[in-house]
């Protein structure tokens, strides 16, 4: 079972994400609205057995609800090339705490401690040679997006990679306090 932590987007976020994407760039494979999330943990191939225990560690961790703010839109690139698009989010203290805590529990079940560092954003496309330009124009009519949302939970998804798009399945939700 391939498996990630992450927020669940409301229906009126992912449609307002939805909104920004489906056309203007060639090269760019649109996430499915279904699929929007924000990861908070990729996890990976995981065994039953330990997926039992992940679920009781994230059981056992205490956080407060908050505000997330999204704001803006942006690329991460690889070797000099972008490869995604994304919304990002706002400085959060209440989500680097959230996500902190998550990644401890992961490490006490014995997962190796994740190496990149945590960038809080939600992918809406992956870029094949996306021309610069579009990119550019793209970038600019929205740099400007804002968009609210309350964090009641978070959750352990499980992922199905397939043909044209992985299926994510939310397994259990966390609530917060």
């Amino acid at each position: 079972m391939r498996l990630f932590v992450g927020l669940d987007l409301s229906w009126e976020i992912r449609e307002q994400l939805d909104r920004l994407g489906g056309g203007g760039i060639p090269g760019a494979r649109w996430v499915p609205e279904e699929n929007l999330h924000l990861t908070l943990r990729f996890i990976g191939e995981t065994h039953k057995h330990l997926a039992e225990e992940i679920d009781h560690a994230l059981a056992a961790l205490k956080a407060k609800r908050f505000s997330l703010q999204f704001s803006g839109v942006g690329t991460f690139n690889k070797a000099g090339r972008e490869v995604a698009l994304w919304v990002g989010v706002a400085r959060n203290p209440q989500l680097e705490l959230l996500q902190g805590k998550i990644e401890q529990a992961l490490q006490r079940v014995g997962l190796e401690p994740e190496r990149r560092r945590f960038v809080p954003h939600v992918t809406l496309a992956r870029l094949d040679n996306a021309p610069e330009l579009k990119l550019a124009g793209f970038l600019q009519a929205h740099n400007l997006f804002r968009a609210e949302m309350p964090v009641e939970h978070f959750t352990l998804f499980s992922s199905l990679l397939g043909k044209e798009a992985s299926v994510y399945t939310a397994e259990v939700e966390y609530p917060l306090a």
